[in-house]
């Protein structure tokens, strides 16, 4: 399971706390957690994938 979102952030999503705490028990339990940091490779991928589109319309409009 991965998520960008610390714990303490999870009532956010989840709108029961007990069920919040008891799913984090759940998960954390015999679990190794690791936390990555870094940009993100699916958001720079997305913004490279929208700056060439932008270029290839700029390339059509200009012909």
């Amino acid at each position: 399971m991965t998520t960008n979102r610390p714990f303490s952030e999870w009532s956010a999503i989840f709108p029961n706390a007990t069920c919040v705490g008891t799913l984090v028990d759940r998960l954390c339990h015999h679990a190794e957690i690791v936390e990555i940091a870094g940009d993100s490779y699916r958001l720079k991928e997305a913004k490279d994938r929208r700056s060439r589109r932008s270029q290839r319309a700029n390339a059509v409009a200009a012909e």
